[in-house]
């Protein structure tokens, strides 16, 4: 199946309805991914919003001049590591760092903002790590995610993004079969994912590109995976399905260097 058309789609823009451009990035890592390139790509992709993972600093460790930008920050409480961003045109009705359960929020892995007509929650989801040491937490906090992200909805349309940390299908990773039972592709992360598909969420790169190959968001530092594509689709826009008819354009940044992760976008009306 071909990618649906953008100019189709934006044929279906309601009155007062405007498109929306935004862009998530796992930087591994933001004072880093500084040094090598982030201001340029993000004054030349110019977005509305632009979310960030894994930004590994506390609060002071960086003096970002993003003009005409409102910063919204959730930092680990420990140090170097996790925490999450969210650069935004628009100021919000309200920001929310975290849940709101303690258990989960330590990590500083979401924000959410609130706007008129919808939510934006940007989120870094905890790998289950080698040997599958942090699946049964994973396991816990996909239940949480879940539950959180259904409230939400029943107020007002969402949009998700960041790092989930899994491939949903076969077709998201390069090498499927010996990564069976490897934190990001294990059947029970992989279900936890399509239970958000069949509860009414969007992923809006397989909207747009069902069936298309060698399309990933992260490559290994190892034996030179980028540059052979050997690679994984984790990073994601999820939107309610009431927002399909919204839907503009989904991309893959993967020629943009500066993180072992590069951005994803999405062009929405909202």
């Amino acid at each position: 199946m071909a990618a649906k058309d953008s100019a189709q789609q934006r044929d279906r823009l309601q009155w007062g309805e405007i498109p929306i451009n935004l862009i998530s990035w796992n930087v591994n890592g933001l004072r880093a991914c500084v040094k090598k390139g982030f201001l340029e790509f993000f004054r030349e992709i110019d977005s509305d919003f632009f979310c960030v993972q894994e930004i590994k600093l506390q609060k002071g460790q960086i003096d970002l001049k993003l003009d005409g930008y409102y910063q919204y920050w959730n930092y680990a409480e420990k140090k170097g590591y996790s925490g999450t961003a969210i650069f935004a045109r628009q100021k919000p009705i309200a920001v929310k760092r975290g849940m709101g359960l303690e258990e989960h929020d330590q990590e500083g892995r979401m924000i959410t903002l609130e706007y008129d007509s919808f939510y934006l929650l940007n989120v870094y989801t905890p790998n289950s790590q080698r040997g599958l040491a942090r699946l049964d937490y994973r396991m816990k906090w996909e239940d949480a995610f879940r539950a959180y992200l259904l409230d939400l909805q029943s107020e007002k349309s969402v949009l998700v993004c960041g790092d989930l940390n899994v491939a949903h299908r076969e077709i998201d990773l390069k090498n499927p079969g010996p990564n069976k039972r490897n934190a990001g592709f294990t059947e029970e992360e992989r279900e936890k994912f399509a239970l958000l598909l069949q509860e009414g969420f969007l992923d809006t790169f397989r909207y747009f590109f069902p069936d298309k190959e060698g399309a990933y968001t992260w490559w290994s530092y190892f034996a030179n995976s980028r540059a052979r594509n050997i690679g994984w689709r984790i990073d994601y826009f999820l939107v309610s399905s009431s927002l399909e008819n919204q839907l503009i354009e989904a991309k893959i940044y993967n020629k943009i260097l500066g993180s072992d992760h590069c951005p994803v976008g999405l062009k929405i009306a909202l």
